[in-house]
This record gives C-alpha cells, sequence and structure tokens, in this order.
C-alpha cells in the first residue's frame, strides 16, 4: 500500500509555516491520540501517521529531503537524512503531545534560563534537655539569594536576557551525521538554559544571585530524636536567574547527656545504693528530665541490677501528646577501705548468714555440688 502524502496527512499546503504545520499536528494528534480513543486500531495508525508526518516535516532539513525526493528519500539507501520514517528522535514529537493537551512546555529542551537553587543542609547539635522541652533556634548560614539590583534575571537594570540565537531560544541543537541520523545535544551557546544575557548585571556577574549570611529561626518541637531531618521550604539557594529556592534540611543530633541514657521516649538511669539500703530497704531521690525530683522506694532485699519504672517520666513523642517511661536501675555497692570494727561486724554476719538470708547464693553452691557429684559418679 503506497504511503500517503506528509502534507495530506497533516491538512496542510506545501509552502507552510512551520507554526501552521504545529497547529495542525496538535489538533490531530490531540484528536487521535489512543489515550481518548481507546480500542480504537483506526485511530492509533492515524496516530502513528500523523507523528511520522510531522517527525520529517518538522526538521528543515527533512523537509527539503521530502520535498525532493518524496518517501524515497527515506527508504534504505535512499538520498534522504534518515534511514527511518520516524527518524532519530522520534520521543520529541510526542513531547509537541503534552504540551498542547497538558500545557507543558518542556519540549525539545525548551528553557527559559530559570534553574532551582540547590538544597542545602545544616547539622545542629541540641541537648537532650532542648529535646525535652523543643526550643527556638537561630541558624546563621551564608547563602546565595536573589540579586536585588536585577530582581534574579542576571541582565543589567533596564534590560532583559534576549532568546539564544545559536539555538533560538530551544536550548537544544540538532546535528545531522552522515544523512542518516540525528544527534540533539545541549547548546553550548546558552549551556540548555534557551536564553544569553548581552549585557550581564554588575552585582552579580550575570547569575542573578548573590552570597550572604543569613539569619534563620528553627521551631524544634518537643520529642525530637538523634537524626530527626526538619525541612525549611524555599530556605535553600536562591535559583539561577529568578529560577525557584532550594530547600534548606536542619539534621539534629543530640548530645550526650550525664545521666540519662536515651531509647526512644524512654529514659534509663543507674544509681547506686548501699548494701544496707539493699538488705534493710530504704529510699533515694532521682532527678527528672523535666527538672524535678523523684523518690524511688526500696525494698528489703532488693537485688543489685533490679529496675523500678516511673511512668511518664520519659521523653515526649514527637507531634503526640504520649510521654515515655524513666527506668531507674539499682547498683548495689560494695563498700571499701574498711575500718577493723567494719570488717568484724561482716565477719559475723557472714557467720550467722543462713541459706534463708542468701538464697540464691545457697541455691548456687547447691547446684555445683550436685553437677560434680553426678560426674564423678559417671566416671
Amino acid at each position: 500500500m503506497a504511503k500517503r502524502d506528509y502534507y495530506e496527512i497533516l491538512g496542510v499546503p506545501r509552502g507552510a509555516s512551520e507554526a501552521d504545520m504545529k497547529a495542525a499536528y496538535r489538533k490531530l494528534a490531540m484528536q487521535h491520540h489512543p489515550d481518548r480513543n481507546p480500542g480504537d486500531k483506526d485511530c492509533e495508525r492515524r496516530f502513528k501517521e500523523i507523528n511520522e508526518a510531522y517527525d520529517c516535516l518538522k526538521d528543515p532539513e527533512k523537509r527539503a529531503a521530502y520535498d525532493r525526493f518524496g518517501h524515497a528519500a527515506f527508504e534504505p539507501g535512499g538520498m534522504g537524512a534518515s534511514a527511518h520514517g520516524f527518524g532519530s528522535d522520534f520521543g520529541s514529537a510526542f513531547a509537541d503531545i503534552f504540551e498542547g493537551i497538558f500545557g507543558m512546555s518542556g519540549a525539545r529542551g525548551r528553557s527559559s534560563g530559570r534553574e532551582r537553587g540547590a538544597d542545602l543542609r545544616f547539622n545542629m547539635e541540641i541537648t537532650l534537655n532542648e529535646a525535652y522541652e523543643g526550643k527556638t533556634a537561630q541558624v546563621r548560614l551564608p547563602t546565595s539569594v536573589t540579586c536585588d539590583a536585577c530582581s534574579g534575571s542576571g541582565a543589567k537594570a533596564g534590560t532583559k536576557p534576549k532568546a539564544c540565537p545559536h539555538c533560538h531560544g530551544h536550548g537544544r541543537v540538532r546535528h545531522t551525521q552522515g544523512g542518516f541520523f540525528t544527534i540533539e545535544r545541549t547548546c553550548p551557546a546558552c549551556q540548555g538554559r534557551g536564553q544569553v544575557i548581552e549585557d550581564p548585571c554588575p552585582s552579580c556577574a550575570g547569575s542573578g544571585r548573590v552570597t550572604r549570611e543569613r539569619t534563620l529561626s528553627v521551631n524544634i518541637p518537643p520529642g525530637v530524636e538523634d537524626g530527626t531531618r526538619i525541612r525549611l521550604a524555599g530556605e535553600g539557594e536562591a535559583g539561577v536567574r529568578g529560577g525557584p529556592p532550594g530547600d534548606l534540611y536542619i539534621f539534629l543530633s543530640i548530645a550526650a547527656h550525664p545521666l540519662f541514657q536515651r531509647d526512644g521516649a524512654d529514659l534509663h538511669c543507674r544509681v547506686p545504693i548501699s548494701m544496707v539500703t539493699a538488705a534493710l530497704g530504704g529510699e533515694f531521690e532521682v532527678p527528672s528530665i523535666d527538672g524535678g525530683h523523684t523518690r524511688v522506694k526500696v525494698p528489703a532485699g532488693t537485688q543489685s541490677g533490679r529496675r523500678f519504672r516511673l511512668a511518664g517520666k520519659g521523653m515526649p513523642v514527637l507531634r503526640s501528646k504520649q510521654t515515655g517511661d524513666m527506668y531507674v536501675q539499682v547498683v548495689v555497692e560494695t563498700p571499701q577501705n574498711l575500718t577493723k570494727k567494719q570488717r568484724e561486724l561482716l565477719v559475723e554476719f557472714e557467720k550467722l548468714s543462713s541459706k534463708d538470708t542468701q538464697p540464691e547464693s545457697a541455691g548456687f553452691f547447691a547446684r555445683v555440688r550436685e553437677f560434680f557429684g553426678s560426674g564423678a559418679g559417671s566416671g
């Protein structure tokens, strides 16, 4: 089946301008797009045909070859600029469709020269008490801000950036190699921005931004943990030539506390108690993270390592009304540098000790005797 004439497919005369062909292409492409006509094989065929025609005629070199040789220009061994009907950059044709349907303007690398600024990171260390209470911190950092002299355009006051004459504002240029395929590259004249500044702003040298030190307030909520990230939208580097700014990310680290160790929302601490308090019972006072003090009762016969839970005395849970607990672990201290009288009393105490006063010790040594006894019998 003979291929239809490309101009006939688009419904334009041979002398049609690029703008007229583009308008006709957009209208037809939207009309026959497969997403708008699901299951319609005829629309799918027409859509491919429309794209093939426009992909050829929108390129001046391909169009000239087609006007001279017709479809034979693109057949293997033909005289045209491409060995394939769709060309090497068929995907760029779809960008024109999306531009028409969704209002996107990214076809073929067009650029207004506006580039988003970079995101910034700031590391901040706070204390555990600050993490408990929350705080408003002041951050000072040097960063790029929009140039006031040119309002971020990069052009000297009273002038404006102009479309790049090399790429005509597209930001990309095409090169045909060997007469068979086309390569699209970033425009070397404007580095892909699509604009050039003939008279740059003296304050920012044409970049549209300058470096200054800024002071920002950062709200740190109660309950933040080590590694919490706070995002300040739009507080990063200013964009190039009026582009949108990046974001600033505050990464928090919690300094070690001399008394408490944190585990999520819970706090842990170790408190030494005397051997007498552990044996006879008693109480002691322990500080809490809220700045107060809490009394802990120790029952008689408390062993070293026992933990006591103080409900609600831990850290607040971030963005929640919940609060963790505080766990106090007692460590029974062995007395040192005893006086003669103390040694005599301890020796006397040891003589009077029995299985009832030291049940764990008695049970342990009973198991030892049983172990070695059974071993000797089996030998």
